[in-house]
């Protein structure tokens, strides 16, 4: 899958439990659409060239994964989330 890509934003409600996650640096089980199933630390959201990313803590490794590449995310606090687009 290519990253350039046209990026379908995803629904508000999804994208505040991803920054609310980040606020508390929450380590979330994040499932791509690609069938990766990740287990890191929600560090910051940003927006290059109107694609948003979810920067993330990869075992050490500042990595950023664009949010309509995400299937699900999950943590004790907020349950599991099933990303939808707006």
């Amino acid at each position: 899958m290519s990253m350039n890509d046209a990026y379908q934003p995803i629904n508000c409600d999804d994208y505040d439990n991803l920054e609310l996650a980040c606020q508390h640096h929450l380590v979330l089980t994040l499932e791509l659409k690609t069938g990766e199933i990740l287990k890191a630390g929600a560090r910051d959201l940003l927006t290059r060239k109107n694609i948003e990313y979810l920067i993330i803590d990869d075992a050490g490794t500042e990595r950023e994964v664009r949010l309509d590449k995400i299937t699900s995310f999950s943590h004790p606090q907020i349950g599991t989330v099933v990303v939808s687009e707006s």
